[in-house]
């Protein structure tokens, strides 16, 4: 299979430097197929009649929601902004919740939201350009990173999404130079190297990102997914029993299973290559 023709679009692949707990699971299989097929929970503020009687969660229900899987968080969280439509970590967290089952047009309304109330806010602008950027709208990612960049001079991961953004409407120099920027301010950082190299395998230059992919994961502060995009790399050209290697420590065994088989109807035919504005931005959990 030619590098050019690997289906890199199909794989979300791509760190964006988020702090998102990982997920065990990885595309085109994961867990949250079937949860990103259910209607969204409700997050429109509710009346004073349907409200009057609820309180919003303490601290520790907060917590424990923290650890839920994110069809559970997003219907707490959308719970608890219709209980209080000022609470801004209740919209970021509801955010984070609907991105990560693939909603993105409704991650980012819940970023918009927090930003009306706090427009200064660097979370909701990094929540709302990590939804942009995963909706395949990256040109709208880019306003709000530039914003949340001026906040800090020192800031590596807004200029390191900016890089995301900048080479998914194509303008790779402009990447080049922001991704070369937040090694300066984060030298050997795991999650820019890995924005780098999943960005080199999208244009066909397998080899130089599999050589970016290693050095990543070899560093402190290198996260499963990061492991699991080097696993879909070396499978996809035709490697898998090396890449099962790495599947196995890091997934259960069904979708162990279930990504192996994937992997070897996608190196075994030669698959058309993907237009450059479909690839999958998606937010991966790599953090």
């Amino acid at each position: 299979m030619s590098p050019k023709t690997l289906a890199f679009a199909t794989i979300a692949a791509v760190t964006l430097a988020s702090a998102l707990p990982v997920q065990a699971q990885i595309w085109p299989f994961g867990r949250d197929r079937e949860a990103a097929a259910t209607p969204a929970p409700a997050t429109q503020t509710a009346t004073p009649s349907t409200t009057s009687n609820r309180r919003v969660a303490s601290a520790e229900d907060r917590a424990r929601a923290a650890r839920l899987d994110p069809l559970s968080r997003a219907v707490f969280w959308a719970a608890e902004v219709s209980i209080a439509p000022e609470d801004v970590e209740a919209y970021l967290n509801l955010s984070q919740a609907q991105r990560e089952l693939r909603r993105y047009s409704e991650a980012a309304d819940s970023a918009h939201q927090a930003l009306l109330i706090a427009p200064n806010d660097r979370r909701a602008l990094m929540q709302l350009a990590r939804a942009k950027i995963s909706e395949g709208q990256a040109f709208y990612a880019i306003a709000p990173l530039e914003q949340a960049r001026s906040m800090d001079a020192r800031d590596w991961e807004a200029v390191s999404l900016l890089g995301v953004a900048l080479d998914q409407i194509h303008r790779r120099d402009e990447a080049r130079q922001a991704w070369a920027e937040a090694l300066a301010l984060s030298p050997d950082n795991p999650s820019v190297l890995t924005n780098m190299a999943l960005a080199m395998a999208a244009d066909g230059q397998t080899a130089d990102a599999e050589a970016l992919l290693r050095r990543a994961v070899a560093l402190p502060g290198s996260t499963p997914q990061m492991r699991l995009n080097l696993a879909l790399m070396i499978g996809l050209q035709g490697r898998a029993a090396e890449a099962e290697q790495i599947l196995r420590r890091e997934l259960p065994p069904e979708l162990v299973e279930q990504n192996l088989t994937w992997l070897r109807q996608a190196s075994s035919v030669s698959a058309p290559a993907a237009p450059a504005n479909t690839r999958n931005w998606d937010a991966l959990r790599a953090g």
